[in-house]
């Protein structure tokens, strides 16, 4: 994330989110109100990311999401507030979402009894690198590992024929850990059988992992190998950027690959509304978020209801 300012919103957005929901659950009085205010602190965060990644990223597709967020958790809170019910399902998942990511993103390496401990995020974004560089590999490029500006063993060293030296790192973002931890959001929060979420999830996940791979050797791959330099002062003006030798990297990873990964969150999610139609309700609320109509997915997308789905329904 941007710094302990997101950091500190994040889990207050999450906890918030957590303690709407348990009140709910508990039948008692407040989980509306809980909730509606973690809407209201949800736009705060979305608010504070917006310069991250507009100006320091430089990611036109995020700064433009993130920018749009903002009034869309205003307008999802005043739904609530107005008692549109089933946007308690959606603030559950951002309540899972929340769980399962923001501990790679805060917590740091632990010493427990003399034993260093490496970070979740260490951890996540060592096994990215490793794999991406085998696919590297298969595809027969072999740039040279080194320590990154996190201390992490996690930057690619690639030399151009001109002998000037490009350095491409992976983060927490490339990570694939933000897509996943929305899907596993969005199956934990809706009520259906264990055995259907664990489907989802068989779905969701490996393809997604599949699908990140690709992305950071692709990433990889053009920016070092400098394939995409197209349109370069065009790009930099448009980027904002002075380096003519990050063209290839603005190109695929801000457009090319940004825009991919929208529409394979989309493909990922028809897939597993086929094993968990029950995802449905949280699918139709953000329809009613962004154009105020109502949808009838199940019918429109001729899915079975949930009680007619195969082995593992109960």
């Amino acid at each position: 994330m941007a710094g302990p300012v997101t950091d500190v919103l994040a889990w207050a957005v999450v906890g918030l989110f957590l303690v709407g929901a348990l009140l709910r659950w508990q039948d008692r009085d407040g989980g509306r109100a809980v909730t509606v205010a973690a809407w209201a602190v949800f736009a705060a965060f979305w608010a504070a990311l917006v310069p991250h990644f507009a100006f320091e990223q430089k990611s036109f597709v995020e700064g433009f999401l993130s920018l749009v967020a903002v009034p869309a958790s205003l307008y999802v809170g005043w739904l609530l507030y107005d008692g549109r019910d089933s946007l308690f399902v959606l603030s559950k998942a951002i309540a899972v979402m929340g769980v399962v990511y923001l501990p790679f993103e805060t917590i740091p390496a632990l010493t427990v009894g003399g034993l260093a401990l490496p970070s979740p995020r260490y951890i996540l974004i060592s096994h990215t690198t490793a794999q991406t560089e085998r696919a590297m590999e298969l595809l027969g490029y072999t740039p040279t590992l080194v320590e990154g500006d996190q201390g992490y063993l996690n930057t690619f060293k690639f030399v151009t024929e001109g002998g000037h030296v490009i350095l491409f790192s992976i983060i927490l973002a490339c990570t694939g850990l933000g897509s996943i931890a929305i899907f596993v959001g969005l199956i934990g929060a809706v009520e259906a059988p264990l055995r259907r979420k664990l489907r989802a999830l068989a779905v969701a996940v490996p393809i997604i992992y599949v699908l990140n791979i690709a992305r950071t050797t692709f990433i990889a791959v053009m920016f070092g190998e400098q394939y995409m330099q197209w349109f370069v002062d065009e790009v930099l003006f448009l980027f904002g950027g002075t380096d003519p030798y990050k063209v290839s990297f603005y190109i695929s990873d801000r457009v090319i690959s940004q825009v991919l990964a929208v529409f394979a969150l989309i493909g990922v999610t028809f897939l597993v509304v086929r094993e968990l139609p029950e995802l449905l309700t949280i699918v139709e609320d953000v329809l009613y978020v962004v154009t105020r109509e109502e949808y009838d997915l199940r019918e429109a997308l001729d899915l079975p209801e949930p009680d007619e789905i195969g082995p593992g329904a109960d």
